[in-house]
């Protein structure tokens, strides 16, 4: 018997997304996480053109989001790192990026963005593309 536990994610439906959030984030989602998702975004990819974002909650808490669309995109990490990731990968690695920057404020924002990092992180542990990702965020 396994003891590894596999956390799972589902889709928020769209009349759900502004519950989810506003449970998660409140009023800081629309004023700082979202904005600065789509801005970390645009400067890890210049693939990356603006567009509909799904949301995904997931089984241990955490929460992310990535573009609506197929293919890849390739990213140039601040650390140097270089490649092409699934859209779904560069979403969990945008946020991780946002979560960490909001991190180093005060309050229970940055608290709440501290442990959505972590519980992320621990989502992407089991992704497919885990390498690249870490590569992109270490």
């Amino acid at each position: 018997m396994s003891d590894t536990h596999i956390i799972t994610r589902q889709l928020v439906a769209e009349d759900q997304r502004t519950l989810v959030t506003a449970d998660l984030f409140g009023a800081y989602f629309p004023l700082q996480l979202e904005p600065l998702i789509f801005s970390m975004a645009s400067q890890l990819s210049e693939d990356y053109g603006g567009g509909y974002w799904q949301f995904y909650t997931l089984g241990n808490g955490g929460f992310y989001m990535a573009p609506d669309s197929d293919g890849r995109f390739q990213m140039v990490s601040p650390n140097g790192w270089e490649g092409f990731i699934s859209v779904d990968a560069f979403g969990i690695t945008v946020c991780l990026f946002a979560y960490s920057n909001l991190s180093f404020g005060s309050g229970q924002f940055a608290k709440t963005c501290a442990e959505q990092y972590h519980l992320l992180r621990e989502y992407m542990m089991d992704h497919a593309e885990a390498g690249a990702i870490l590569a992109a965020t270490d």
